[in-house]
């Protein structure tokens, strides 16, 4: 939405103009409500659900799992074994454990608090019994705490003194209405416009798998103009991709593969590539 009204600003003739030629997205929501029951042909892909569950529940839901009808008893009964048999999974990342997320989104003004940090990490790095200690991806969340609000790491960034009392890493406390849940008309007028785009997803992530964003993608009926593919990063397969076109535009889609939500935070390396490959215009 906000690449469409810059590329109408600059249509408009509206200063400064920003030298636009496309856009990036990962692991976008774009549809909220297919890109939500997607949830769970992806758990079923990676053999999170049975067959039979998953077979069961596509007949009784036909294909609609988050807006089920309550009076629908073999839908309802069919997604609380779903929701049973995904509990303890991070969403996020399906293979990584499961950890306290207390202070890592913690979204008020005093969430930056060594207390809180130490009394998380006590909960974080509790072993049980005979077991080998977890290591999990949010203690970066939580050093990041300690990280961004040291004074000298702000001045190194620039951030001028007394505008930042205390960081967070997920601010949500900004007051706003939820209205838009459907962006694939904002992409049809985007390439009517001719911009490029590239749309990739980290494809461990059940958060917005990559099963929904295929099928928006595929809704917008373009031309392949290179089939599904792998791509390569030091030998090795880093993940696969499709080249679509529409005269003068051209989305490359493309997953990373072993990547959770916010794909670069769990293969940057690969996503390096893929970033410095699509601005070099070659087609991974």
């Amino acid at each position: 939405m906000i690449t469409l009204e810059v590329d109408k600003g600059n249509e408009a003739g509206l200063e400064p103009r920003m030298h636009l030629k496309g856009y990036v997205l990962g692991n976008p929501l774009t549809n909220k409500t297919s890109d939500y029951n997607s949830r769970v042909p992806f758990a079923h892909l990676k053999g999170l659900i049975s067959n039979a569950l998953y077979e069961s529940a596509k007949i009784d839901c036909n294909g609609e799992y988050i807006n089920i009808n309550e009076s629908n008893a073999d839908c309802v009964d069919d997604i609380k074994a779903v929701d049973i048999c995904v509990e303890n999974i991070n969403f996020g990342a399906i293979l990584e454990p499961i950890c306290t997320s207390q202070a890592p989104k913690s979204t008020v003004a005093d969430a930056w608090d060594p207390s809180l940090i130490n009394q998380d990490r006590l909960l974080l790095l509790r072993p049980t019994v005979g077991a080998r200690r977890v290591w999990c991806r949010e203690y970066n969340y939580l050093y990041s705490y300690i990280w961004a609000s040291d004074r000298a790491v702000q001045d190194a960034l620039h951030i001028q003194e007394g505008t930042i009392e205390k960081w967070v890493r997920c601010n949500e406390t900004l007051s706003y209405t939820y209205i838009v849940t459907d962006v694939i008309d904002v992409h049809k007028e985007l390439i009517k416009r001719g911009l490029r785009a590239l749309i990739y997803s980290g494809d461990h992530d059940m958060v917005i798998p990559y099963v929904g964003t295929q099928l928006w993608i595929d809704s917008l009926n373009l031309t392949i103009s290179e089939g599904w593919h792998a791509w390569f990063v030091d030998g090795q397969v880093a993940g696969y991709a499709t080249l679509y076109s529409s005269f003068p535009s051209l989305l490359t889609y493309a997953t990373i593969k072993g990547a959770g939500h916010t794909a670069p935070e769990f293969k940057p390396e690969q996503c390096f590539a893929l970033i410095n490959r699509w601005f070099d215009y070659f087609y991974v």
